[in-house]
């Protein structure tokens, strides 16, 4: 489908067939109501020609086979945290909205899974899960607000996915409505299953191309016996990138291991006066759980490590509420920055963990070098790095210089054996630069497989495939 803003009439007699479906209360068509939906953190905008809320699988699969008859493009959305313009409907149609499925249906902690619809939030279901002595370890930095249909589409990660994995390592199950209105369903409520393709994968991080999900089936674990945090600062930021590789190298794996720059660090503490080291070129938030003899353990071995690479300040949370503090200077790092300038762009290359502290380099000698303020946060012991500039799109002479950076922080990322992205997803911001990282005969198998899946391009078009 070639790329337009020439908007898809739905006419009269469609819009009566959807509004049947889901009754005029759960139809949205007007201008002010819909430009709500035409955008996420990306910097592009494009307004649907209706927004619909369905409440059950079967309205979704009635939805998609109106539109499939009629050729109508489909784009999923669920709070519209993305930040890579996954959920914009690029060529209009209809944005369905899962924020009212957003049911918990069944908590088993005895078989480790619960069941969820695509709109529930992440954090709910930690909240959930609390009373019983469980966790859902993927927590992206917009867990308070993002949906699990969103972050089954990006496939999303966050801070404690170092050790714990992301979303795609937790989903057992899956039901999904195709293009064609058919609801499939795939996986099972067991955590050993090997039957058939394992289609979760596929469909997982496929930012709503294949089809829509509609209920998942999520893995559980027990909530560790003990927490312990970290807040370490350095003098170099060469010293806290080699900290982190030095670290994993030694066969330590934390929960999560944290980096912030001095311009990142000194913008959190601008906004909420926290008392971190504002002299700090670097730092890292590490965190560690388990057994509580086998912490204080591995602990003392991250501190030799850490003393090694001549860091400097060493806090460690007392409290909850200490550790908390902490998180919150780690976390509110996108929001901060969004207050610096108009836009803000943050990405996600991933290196391999010995190329951190390279990259760092790279990222900074390259922003340096186009005149731009840029913060690097890191979820370092991953590898995943978030470049983040501050900008104005409107001045286009600015604009251009961030575009060139990030061309040049995308090649080196490649040059260093890394990858596009690490949880964000590719949606519209990173598809010019797929040939980075895959030769063609990859790219072709893609769309191959978009094709026999979805044959007429009208879930979500005109993104990565």
């Amino acid at each position: 489908m070639p790329r337009t803003k020439t908007a898809h009439a739905i006419s009269d007699h469609i819009k009566n067939q959807l509004i049947c479906v889901v009754t005029k209360k759960r139809y949205l068509d007007r201008k002010e109501e819909l430009s709500c939906y035409s955008y996420d953190a990306f910097w592009e905008e494009s307004i649907p020609d209706a927004v619909i809320f369905p409440r059950t699988a079967d309205e979704v699969s009635r939805i998609l086979k109106i539109a499939s008859r009629h050729k109508i493009p489909v784009t999923g959305r669920g709070a519209g945290t993305s930040v890579c313009g996954a959920p914009i409907p690029l060529y209009h149609g209809i944005v369905l909205c899962f924020s009212k499925m957003d049911k918990i249906i069944e908590i088993n902690t005895r078989d480790r899974y619960i069941i969820v619809q695509p709109g529930v939030i992440n954090m709910d279901i930690q909240k959930a899960l609390t009373p019983f002595g469980f966790f859902y370890p993927p927590d992206p930095g917009s867990m308070a607000t993002s949906t699990i249909g969103g972050n089954i589409a990006q496939n999303a990660g966050g801070p404690r996915c170092l050790k714990y994995g992301v979303t795609m390592d937790y989903i057992l199950g899956m039901e999904v409505v195709l293009a064609t209105g058919e609801i499939v369903n795939f996986g099972s409520k067991n955590i050993k299953d090997v039957t058939g393709y394992k289609l979760s994968s596929l469909f997982c991080g496929s930012e709503g191309t294949l089809g829509l999900v509609t209920q998942a089936i999520l893995k559980v674990v027990p909530m560790p016996e003990t927490i312990k945090t970290l807040m370490v600062s350095f003098k170099d930021l060469d010293d806290t990138a080699r900290a982190v590789s030095d670290i994993i190298g030694s066969g330590i794996l934390p929960a999560a291991m944290e980096l912030m720059d001095k311009f990142t660090l000194n913008a959190i503490e601008d906004s909420f006066d926290l008392g971190l080291d504002r002299e700090a070129e670097g730092s890292l938030l590490i965190e560690i759980d388990g057994v509580k003899e086998a912490c204080e353990k591995e602990m003392g071995k991250i501190i030799k490590k850490l003393t090694e690479n001549n860091a400097g300040k060493i806090q460690e949370s007392s409290t909850e509420t200490d550790r908390q503090r902490l998180w919150t200077a780690r976390r509110s790092a996108y929001g901060v920055f969004a207050k610096l300038a108009p836009d803000i762009i943050s990405e996600d290359v991933t290196v391999p963990v010995s190329k951190v502290p390279e990259m760092i380099r790279k990222i900074k000698r390259i922003t340096k070098s186009y005149g731009l303020r840029a913060g690097v946060l890191a979820h370092a012991g991953d590898g995943n790095m978030h470049p983040m500039i501050p900008a104005n799109k409107n001045d286009k002479e600015e604009w251009t210089r961030v575009e060139k950076a990030f061309d040049e922080i995308f090649e080196a990322a490649a040059h260093l054996g890394g990858t596009l992205s690490g949880e964000h997803g590719i949606g519209l911001a990173k598809t010019r630069y797929l040939p980075l990282v895959m030769n063609q005969d990859t790219i072709n198998l893609m769309t191959r497989i978009k094709q026999v899946i979805d044959p007429d391009n009208i879930l979500n078009p005109g993104k990565f495939v």
